[in-house]
């Protein structure tokens, strides 16, 4: 079997359901046959590490680890969903502290064990402050770290194309900027269905205002219909996104990415713009909308500061002024 590349990817939190998904998608793919999962419960990365030997993929060389120093030593690759799940009734806020936690915690981790490494995915919830979180603590360049934020941008694309009736890649330019949670921003105004504007297609008012809602509320549906969160849509497309930055096909759905940009007045934040991510790291563009778009966009960037603050205020992270002591590069 011929891969993408044969430098190591650490897949961390690789005994829970999404990081399992991300293996098996790894190797199916066939993007790199040097894969360590990594997490700290012993049976059930064991569990997947003897599971995906026994899928027989031609090649693989699989290794399993809860010990941080052998599994990020001699990382190029990381994807990290190694925080606490998220249950039914709870916001991807609700997560903030313990995950942000772990996410300095993985960021030491990078630092410490390997700091040459080229790109990470960070998945795990609230996305947006936990890669932020990660990439203080990292000391990498912002180029090299992203965070999940398509899911939003493909849930509104499934719920336009059953609207519409029409096959889900016909729809495009459905896209979510600003946080990956409750205040994120829905655009609307550049969206195609079978290559026509949306505002010609007869969608009223009040049904776009569902559609933004169902959107916004996508992983919340999953846990009421499954029981649990989300895991094979975040596992493929946290691997897509590891793909494009291996140098395989660019990824340019929305990624979360770190913004510091005195002309568009967002500072200091992670969040999803319109990104490309390919084998020189992830690059972002200026949104542009509607005013009602961008006031909805600022809206999430105001949210996102709070958070940042939030987490500022628990010594996880410390002041602003003061990021370029752990990382020279912000």
């Amino acid at each position: 079997m011929n891969y993408l590349t044969n430098e190591k990817l650490v897949i961390v939190g690789a005994g829970g359901m999404i990081g399992s998904n991300m293996v098996q998608t790894v190797l199916t793919l066939g993007l790199t046959p040097n894969i360590c999962l990594y997490d700290i419960y012993e049976p059930g990365v064991h569990g997947v590490f003897d599971e995906m030997e026994q899928c027989a993929f031609p090649g693989a060389n699989l290794s399993y680890t809860v010990d941080p120093a052998e599994a990020f030593t001699g990382a190029k690759y990381i994807i990290s969903s190694g925080g606490a799940p998220r249950k039914e009734g709870m916001t991807r806020e609700d997560l903030l502290k313990g995950n942000c936690q772990i996410a300095a915690d993985f960021g030491e981790n990078i630092k410490k064990y390997c700091p040459d490494v080229k790109h990470v995915v960070v998945i795990f919830n609230p996305a947006d402050v936990t890669a932020l979180t990660a990439l203080i603590h990292s000391g990498l360049k912002p180029n090299q770290l992203t965070s999940l934020a398509a899911l939003d941008s493909t849930r509104l694309q499934q719920a336009l194309a059953h609207e519409f009736g029409v096959q889900q890649d016909k729809v495009t330019g459905a896209h979510t900027y600003g946080g990956h949670g409750e205040q994120m921003a829905v655009f609307a105004s550049k969206v195609k269905v079978d290559g026509k504007p949306l505002s010609e297609m007869g969608l009223s008012a009040e049904r776009w205002e569902e559609i933004k809602h169902h959107t916004v509320q996508g992983g919340s549906n999953i846990i009421k219909l499954r029981g649990r969160s989300s895991f094979q849509s975040p596992a493929y497309t946290a691997v897509k996104m590891i793909e494009a930055a291996m140098g395989g096909e660019k990824f340019t759905l929305p990624a979360g990415c770190y913004v510091n940009d005195e002309k568009l007045g967002f500072k200091n934040v992670m969040m999803a713009m319109p990104t490309t991510i390919d084998a020189t790291g992830v690059h972002y563009t200026e949104p542009t909308g509607t005013p009602e778009e961008m006031a909805s966009l600022q809206a999430s960037y105001e949210h996102l500061c709070k958070m940042r603050d939030e987490i500022i205020g628990l010594d996880i992270v410390p002041a602003v002024a003061e990021w370029k002591k752990d990382n020279a590069n912000l």
